[in-house]
């Protein structure tokens, strides 16, 4: 259970960090985390069952009182718009009532609790992730997208391919041509105009 609930905070921390560089990689650590405490779930639950303990209910006053806390706090704390400025500790006298109990049903129905608002949390951000990598890919795909349209630009783009002058051999510039009936039409003009009056044609 230990090392459920570990997993479980430090996938969720590592996928957090990978998010800047690889959304794949994020949302390969955010189903791990969320297995972790799935399965961490299913072990408060048969501790609960195999003691013979009541399982609250979703609905149940105890439950709702538990959820409702960062409700709460919110509301009792006008200047504090935010329960992510707590410190761990501050975090922790929140759920002390349940957490520090003396009965340990309780204590094992405020994890079960608990893990079940990560888990909601927990999906709803890998549907979210899931919708954006479908739609846009991860850091890597973006690389390769941008890649291959700087190849295509290389291809069609002409100024981006300086040939030498056909005469001198010298690089030539791309120009515009002024006046008659090329005008306005681009072409490759030597460097060394006007000493060399080589041109290509685009």
């Amino acid at each position: 259970m230990v090392q459920a609930a570990r997993s479980g905070r430090q996938n969720i921390a590592e996928g957090s960090r990978a998010s800047a560089t690889s959304s794949q990689t994020e949302l390969r650590l955010l189903n791990v985390a969320r297995s972790s405490l799935e399965e961490l779930l299913l072990d408060y639950e048969d501790y609960l069952r195999h003691r013979r303990l009541r399982q609250w209910k979703p609905d149940c006053p105890e439950a709702l009182a538990v959820r409702q806390v960062p409700r709460k706090f919110k509301a009792d704390s006008p200047d504090t718009s935010d329960t992510s400025d707590l410190t761990d500790q501050e975090r922790w006298t929140l759920y002390a009532p349940w957490l520090e109990h003396a009965d340990p049903a309780v204590r094992a129905n405020a994890l079960i609790c608990l893990i079940n608002q990560a888990n909601f949390l927990l999906d709803q951000q890998i549907a979210s992730l899931e919708t954006r990598f479908i739609e846009e890919g991860g850091y890597s795909e973006q690389l390769a997208t941008a890649r291959l349209a700087h190849r295509v630009k290389q291809k069609t783009d002409p100024s981006l391919h300086i040939p030498p002058c056909p005469q001198c051999g010298k690089p030539t510039v791309l120009r515009t041509a002024q006046s008659g009936k090329n005008a306005g039409k681009q072409f490759w003009g030597c460097s060394a105009y006007p000493d060399c009056k080589g041109v290509i044609a685009i």
